[in-house]
């Protein structure tokens, strides 16, 4: 069975995500709007198939945080193969973004870009070893990438109102997960996700984008824990058009409340972290900006256990 309640409790199972046949979904009307209101104007949009040398190293590089995690002792599922070139859908890569895990329960979200909601199919095993599954419905309203959600403990969240998670979906999910559910929610930004500027590290510690994030707009959920600003990241190269800001750099794994794996680049980070008695494992995905996911957005926890 799936039981996973937060972000930083000792991962035993996890979902790793493939770039095969990623795919820029021309025929998405949502996505269509993409190129009006990006802040992104030196380069388009981009459309159609993503270069095939572009999904092989995504792929070697998803392939090394895979082995990584199992030489970890944590049990390591893919997605299920699927030509979203073909089908005119987007991609493997970033499963944290189509289904919620809350506890033993997989919420089926209602996703920003429509196209993405086939995404389900490559993720079937998830559903099926779910003790309850909740379908958001689709075409009434309701926006949310799971990415756009964080897991504080057993019926506790975090909400980002954003692009991709409205305010209808919210107040679904407030209507259909259990009545104890407390599900605070926060704006930061204008872009999409939550897991590139809040990064809970450990029962009451956690890292925040500096640049979106301050003591006067702080979630107060995190009231009484301690703070981890960070004001500026290494910015990692992208091909074309930038799909994911430098920020992305912040997206990181959290194996244990001990151990987090984290953006090479990103020395200082790793310095910071390492101050505060973390074990930090440096890895690389070369293509997080031009893809759009770090390690946490390429993962989605299946099991956690509480040490």
């Amino acid at each position: 069975m799936i039981s996973s309640y937060n972000e930083w409790d000792d991962l035993r199972e996890v979902v790793v995500g493939s770039a095969s046949y990623a795919n820029w979904p021309g025929n998405d009307p949502v996505f269509k709007l993409e190129s009006e209101k990006t802040l992104w104007k030196e380069t388009p949009v981009p459309t159609g198939p993503v270069p095939q040398w572009i999904i092989d190293e995504a792929n070697e590089d998803l392939d090394i945080l895979a082995d990584t995690l199992t030489e970890l002792g944590v049990i390591v599922h893919r997605p299920q193969e699927m030509n979203f070139q073909e089908r005119g859908g987007m991609y493997n890569y970033c499963p944290r973004d189509r289904l919620l895990v809350a506890g033993s329960t997989v919420v089926d979200t209602a996703m920003m870009y429509p196209c993405r909601d086939m995404e389900i199919e490559a993720l079937n095993f998830v559903i099926n070893r779910a003790d309850r599954v909740l379908t958001m419905p689709k075409d009434q309203g309701f926006k949310l990438d799971a990415a756009n959600i964080l897991r504080l403990g057993k019926d506790k969240f975090l909400f980002l109102e954003s692009d991709s998670g409205n305010m209808a979906a919210w107040a679904w999910l407030l209507s259909t997960l259990p009545p104890t559910t407390s599900m605070e929610m926060c704006n930061f930004y204008a872009g999409v996700h939550i897991d590139s500027t809040v990064v809970p590290l450990r029962e009451g510690l956690v890292l925040l984008n500096g640049s979106r994030v301050n003591e006067g707009n702080c979630p107060n959920v995190f009231r009484d824990w301690e703070k981890i600003y960070v004001n500026d990241v290494v910015a990692q190269d992208f091909y074309q058009y930038p799909y994911a800001s430098k920020w992305i750099a912040l997206n990181m794994l959290v194996v244990n409340p001990t151990t987090v794996i984290v953006d090479a680049a990103q020395h200082e980070l790793i310095e910071l972290l390492t101050k505060k008695n973390f074990t930090v494992i440096p890895r690389t995905l070369r293509h997080s900006r031009t893809l759009g996911g770090g390690f946490h957005c390429v993962t989605l926890d299946l099991v956690r256990v509480a040490k």
